[in-house]
This record gives C-alpha cells, sequence and structure tokens, in this order.
C-alpha cells in the first residue's frame, strides 16, 4: 500500500483505477482517458495533485537562501504572491527537483515541489537552511487541487469565497492569493488556463464534490501526462534528474546567471559545462508512423550520434505520436527512433505541440 492523499477514498468510490506513482496510490483515469484528456482542452477537468508537497519558508534570511539554493532568482519577485519556476541543483549540476516558489512577503516565501522527490527536497532545503536563519515547514496538513481548461476557472470561481474569488479572476499568470488556509495560484502543467488550489486537507472532499457538481471533469495522472508532453513541459525522473543539468533539459531558460556574484548552487558547474559546450540538448519529436514512442527509447541521428527519448505519448490532440528526446547537440530536423527493432523517421521540432488548445507546430 502506497502513500494516499485525503481525495483516495473519493477516487475509490468514483470507480478510479489505482496505480503507483512515486510511492503514492494515485487514480490514472476514471473512464477514457482521451475523453479526459479532450475535458481538459476543451472545457474544464480538476486533478488530484495533492501527493506534491507545499513547503512553507519563514524567516528573515529566506530571500538570501532561496538566492543561494536555487538556479533562478527570487530577487526577481517583487510583487507579492508573484510566483517563479526554478530547477535545485547539486554543486555538479544535477537536478535536485523542479518547483515553484511564491513570494508572500519578504520574510515568508511558499514553494511546491514534487511528490517523488519530497523527502530529498525538504533534507537538502533543512540542511543549507541553517545558516540562513530559515524555518522548513512541510504543510502535509494541505491538499491541492488543479483546475485546468478554457472554462475552468469561471466554473471554480463559483464555489470560493466571493472575496477570495474576486481576486483569483484578477490575478495574471504566475500570480497567487490567499484567504486563511486557502491559496489559489494562476499556474498549471497542461498548457491550458486554470488555477492549482491549495486547501485545507479536510475540506478537499466536499470541494471536489462541488467541483463535479459544477461540472469539472475528474481526471487522472494519465490525462494529466498527455496534456503537460503536449504543452512541452518537463517531467522530473524523466526528462530531467540529478544526472543531467538544465542545460541539457532544455531549462536554460530558467537559469538567472546575472547578478554575475550570485553564488547559487551548482553554478560553477553550469558555467564550465556551457564554456565546454554543451554536448547534448532537448528537443520535441514527431512521429510519422502508427507507432508510439516511450521513454528510453534510442534515438538515431545519422551522421551524428545517438540519443534516448525521455518521454513519448499518443498525442490525443495531434493524432500522432510525440516525445521529448535527449540528443546530440548538432541534431536539426530529423533523426529515427529504434522501436521494436525498427528505425522510424521522427521530425524534430520546438516544442510547445498543444498551447491553450491550439495545436503549436507544423504536421
Amino acid at each position: 500500500m502506497g502513500l494516499r492523499t485525503p481525495l483516495y477514498e473519493t477516487h475509490i468510490a468514483a470507480g478510479a483505477r489505482i496505480v503507483d506513482f512515486g510511492g503514492w496510490d494515485m487514480p490514472v483515469n476514471y473512464g477514457s482517458q482521451i475523453e479526459e484528456h479532450h475535458g481538459v482542452r476543451r472545457d474544464a477537468g480538476m486533478f488530484d495533485v495533492s501527493h506534491m508537497c507545499v513547503v512553507d519558508l519563514r524567516g528573515a534570511g529566506v530571500r538570501d537562501f532561496l538566492r543561494r539554493v536555487l538556479a533562478n532568482d527570487v530577487a526577481k519577485l517583487t510583487v507579492r504572491g508573484k510566483a517563479l519556476y526554478s530547477c535545485m541543483l547539486r554543486e555538479n549540476g544535477g537536478v535536485i527537483d523542479d518547483l515553484i516558489v511564491y513570494y508572500l512577503d519578504d520574510r515568508y516565501y511558499r514553494l511546491v515541489v514534487n511528490a517523488g522527490t519530497r523527502d530529498k527536497d525538504i533534507e537538502w532545503l533543512r540542511t543549507h537552511a541553517g545558516a540562513f536563519e530559515v524555518a522548513v515547514e512541510p504543510r502535509f496538513d494541505l491538499a491541492m487541487i488543479a483546475v485546468q481548461g478554457p472554462n475552468a476557472r469561471q466554473k471554480a470561481a463559483t464555489l470560493l469565497d466571493a472575496d477570495l474569488a474576486a481576486r483569483a479572476l484578477d490575478l495574471g499568470a504566475f500570480f497567487g492569493t490567499g484567504a486563511g488556509q486557502w491559496f489559489v495560484a494562476r499556474t498549471g502543467y497542461t498548457g491550458e488556463d486554470g488555477w492549482e488550489i491549495i486547501l485545507p486537507a479536510g475540506e478537499a472532499a466536499d470541494f471536489w464534490s462541488r467541483l463535479h457538481g459544477a461540472g469539472v471533469m475528474p481526471c487522472g495522472l494519465g490525462a494529466r501526462d498527455t496534456l503537460r508532453l503536449e504543452a512541452g513541459m518537463n517531467l522530473y525522473g524523466n526528462d530531467m534528474d540529478e544526472s543531467v543539468s538544465p542545460l541539457e533539459s532544455g531549462l536554460g531558460w530558467t537559469i538567472a546567471w546575472e547578478p554575475q556574484d550570485r553564488d547559487f548552487i551548482g553554478r560553477a558547474a553550469l558555467t564550465e559545462q556551457k564554456a565546454r559546450g554543451v554536448p547534448r540538448k532537448q528537443v520535441g519529436l514527431m512521429l510519422g508512423d502508427r507507432a508510439v514512442m516511450r521513454s528510453h527509447q534510442k534515438v538515431v541521428v545519422p551522421a551524428v550520434g545517438e540519443g534516448e527519448v525521455t518521454s513519448g505519448t499518443f498525442s490525443p490532440t495531434l493524432e500522432r505520436s510525440i516525445g521529448l528526446a535527449r540528443v546530440p547537440s548538432q541534431t536539426t530536423d530529423r533523426c529515427e527512433i529504434e522501436i521494436r527493432g525498427r528505425l522510424l523517421s521522427a521530425t524534430v521540432v520546438r516544442p510547445p505541440f498543444v498551447r491553450h488548445g491550439k495545436i503549436a507546430v507544423a504536421l
């Protein structure tokens, strides 16, 4: 038996198919995964993301602490509620985790970290927090529900306190606002508009039920994966981990190189790698054949070298297989994927494949 979110019994009662995900018993789908996928793209869907961990950081030195442990720079956050996406790195430049950090006030920031990396993240943060006199508080008392899709915010707003709903509807992208233990952020992992709503664990089942009643479709991890891959978003453990740097994982844009005197953990290793020349890069792939790309399949780039598919699936929106791959930096517009002993031709593209419901690549 794995770890369970406050919504586990709700998922069971709804007939969800439960799978292990990073040690958690999570719903992969409730019925048709394709219908769940299209429900988010066309209307509104919801996901239980309570397996992800909210970590509150408090203290006079919290800003300096985060400027040390994150590759992106929280000094960019000057308006309360603003969020930033960043990697947290080892000294060798390997990715411990990718996360979102919210600036709530000068002594208080909030992180949302991945489920499978939760324990090592908390240990890493606590190891480095002492020198800055920062308190690291995992919020195991909270749940999180993502409502995503073109109509998601409007449907969810009807269920929030009127003042919170008004402020939440007024949020720009990558901003959050709270009321008591509730926190609403205009963030997501689908390439669609929507909110991620943090709330007390004891209130999650009732809110989930009311969302369903308001016409928001329950969706599992299967649809979440096809949606995030269409949106060109990385999955920790697949597309990056401690063995690769952000420069090799399509995440170079998350590194704040300026100011040059900010000595974040991993900076020296990334600087050296950049100076030598990064040998591999992340690309998007589209397959012309009816086969489906999967993680760890070999990528062959004729006259250049080999790489590996890091994430692959069938795209319900494009109606063909898409993937992310780590390939030699000299790779251009074509490659081949080894699937069941055959080399199949693939087109190299720049993600995202789909954004806000519209196809973003040439078919």
